[in-house]
């Protein structure tokens, strides 16, 4: 099954840990306008940084956004 990405779910990720955006920055040595730009839907995460970011907050990579079941392909394929 193919899946879509919903919005960005690393604030709510953020605020279980108790870690802020600028903390999470500074440990990945990135500018934190790029953690903004992930949680305000503006940028998706390339996999490598999504793997990065959940080993950190210690979290899941599938809870880092919504998943959204591509529903259309589910009704085009027919099932034998």
């Amino acid at each position: 099954m193919k899946f879509e990405l919903g919005r960005c779910l690393l604030n709510e990720r953020l605020m279980e840990a108790e870690k802020s955006a600028e903390w999470l920055a500074d440990e990945l040595r990135l500018n934190p306008k790029r953690i903004y730009d992930f949680i305000e839907n503006k940028r998706v995460m390339p996999l490598k940084m999504a793997i990065s970011i959940a080993d950190t907050i210690r979290c899941d990579v599938g809870a880092l956004y919504e998943l959204i079941p591509n529903r259309i392909e589910q009704e085009i394929v027919p099932r034998l």
